[in-house]
């Protein structure tokens, strides 16, 4: 029986590789043509890897045709740079500093290779007491890492009143917009639409059933067969794992083990030591064969890494956020040492784009128009990542329905995989516009929108819980199900509640003073 690993199969990456060539301006049509005439098959629309293996020889092809794929010059490449100083130079609004002095990087013992790290002292982590939002399951509270080091100066609470409760609220606004997004996740959009009209549930205002679907529409668009066990309304039982949960504990996990001066070579080295292989998807999947093939960042990245502008850094972006409330900038420049471990250009765009978002939104002093404005403070401006934003933004405000705001988006960026970092950002920005900060309509809307469901949910639920400012205001129907607590691969955390998880991030946060006024 032959194993097909998803992601890295040579003769499935030629096709996505020709898509991102078309995307970002390359003319590929002559592989493209030696690839189709040798009997080369076209990247597979939802799967990871096709049905069967190539032969030998195709697949040898398809690793040359790779290699001449990425020595083809991109005419986009002046206008969507990946070096953080190039991509600075290119905003003209990047936004000021916090005033703050920013910790120097701890010592971490080891060298500039992705080895593993050395072992440190742990720091301890007192769990707060149950909520109304459920109660931790025994035996599976928070273990602390035996290798964390806490953030040098420690948190000031004064500095960010109420900052506790944001990501409290945030942890949970995440958790239930991922849950959301599960069980219809790769489905098409019209799809998810009949699905939940048939139970009554659209415009969507709470989880997806199968009670009620007719049995030929449930044949014809069966539920996310990984996910329909542990996240349709009759069966959630707590937050069940999600990769989009688990990288924002690795990024937690990064910021105790490494501090906030981390390198992207530690990246590297907490994913060799902390994620199993088979819990990264798309471009960390190719970033993590990168690197058991000897390959250092940034090559991680780029390699044969046709997944590079997917959404994957995207799902990193929350951590650093939430651990840099109204400073922007440094969220921003924090996530792209994460991100380029797998990503490039728009990819690593997404990711500083949202994290500035939830730094903005964490502040707790402004809205989400405020937020998402700030978001694009930090992205080249001419990057077709900065455009799908505003035209997303745009869209939602021309239009008071919904459905319509999707449709228009799907026309324009259709031809787009739907994991790509472009669509769903366009997606994100104008379901948290359209839903000016309710939280139900920020995670109805970003999953009823189709594409990367979970993420979307995700994302759009952080930057929800973080305005709404508490745990109590986010609706008990999204929390109680949740049961704070979390099943992750990540296993420091795994089954830790929310509580505890926002402590530990409150812990990890940098708290930005304000300016002094001189006076004459």
């Amino acid at each position: 029986m032959n194993v097909r690993l998803t992601w890295v199969q040579p003769e499935d990456l030629i096709g996505h590789e020709l898509r991102q060539a078309a995307e970002d301006g390359r003319n590929a049509s002559a592989v493209e043509a030696r690839w189709l005439a040798a009997g080369g098959s076209r990247a597979p629309f939802a799967a990871g890897a096709s049905a069967s293996p190539a032969p030998p020889h195709l697949r040898a092809l398809a690793e040359r045709l790779l290699d001449e794929l990425a020595a083809l010059p991109s005419p986009l490449a002046p206008a969507e740079p990946t070096s953080l100083a190039l991509i600075k130079r290119a905003c003209s609004t990047w936004p000021e500093p916090s005033s703050a002095p920013r910790p120097a990087p701890p010592d971490t013992g080891t060298g500039t290779g992705t080895g593993t790290a050395s072992s440190r002292p742990a720091p301890s982590a007192a769990a707060p007491g149950p909520t109304r939002h459920g109660t931790r399951r025994p035996g599976k509270a928070h273990r602390p890492d035996a290798r964390a080091t806490p953030a040098r100066g420690g948190p000031d609470p004064a500095a960010a009143p109420g900052l506790g409760e944001r990501l409290h609220a945030a942890w949970l606004g995440r958790a239930a917009g991922c849950l959301l997004g599960k069980p219809v996740e790769k489905l098409p959009l019209s799809a998810i639409r009949a699905l939940a009209r048939a139970t009554g549930n659209w415009p969507l205002t709470t989880w997806f059933t199968a009670k009620g679907v007719p049995p030929a529409l449930a044949a014809a668009h069966p539920w996310n067969r990984r996910s329909a066990a542990t996240s349709l309304a009759e069966n959630i039982d707590g937050m069940p794992e999600d990769d989009d949960l688990d990288h924002t504990l690795l990024a937690l996990l990064l910021l105790q083990r490494y501090g906030p001066g981390f390198t992207t070579a530690d990246v590297a080295r907490l994913w060799l030591d902390e994620l199993p292989a088979g819990r990264a998807f798309t471009a960390e999947r190719v970033a993590y064969r990168n690197l058991l093939s000897g390959l250092e960042p940034p090559l991680t990245a780029t390699h044969r890494n046709p997944f590079r502008e997917w959404i994957g850094a995207r799902i990193r972006a929350d951590v650093h956020g939430w651990t840099h409330p109204g400073d922007p900038a440094a969220a921003a420049e924090q996530v792209h040492r994460d991100a380029t471990l797998s990503h490039t250009a728009n990819g690593v765009y997404a990711a500083m784009f949202t994290a500035a978002v939830i730094a903005a939104a964490a502040s707790g002093t402004g809205d989400v128009h405020q937020a998402l404005a700030t978001g694009l403070t930090v992205v080249p401006p001419d990057s077709r990542l900065a455009r799908a934003v505003r035209f997303g933004i745009a869209t939602a405000r021309a239009h008071a329905d919904f459905d319509t705001v999707t449709d228009r988006l799907h026309t324009a960026y259709g031809a787009y995989h739907w994991v790509h970092a472009v669509p769903n950002a366009a997606l994100l920005s104008a379901a948290l516009t359209h839903a000016d900060g309710d939280f139900t309509l920020s995670i109805c809307r970003a999953v009823s929108g189709g594409w990367d469901t979970d993420s979307n949910g995700a994302t759009a639920g952080s930057v929800a819980g973080l305005l709404a400012g508490h745990p109590d205001r986010i609706p008990e129907r999204w929390t109680s199900p949740l049961k704070n607590r979390l099943a992750t691969s990540v296993r420091p955390f795994d089954g830790t509640g929310f509580d505890t998880l926002a402590t530990l991030t409150h812990d990890l946060a940098h708290h930005p003073r304000p300016q002094e006024t001189h006076r004459p």
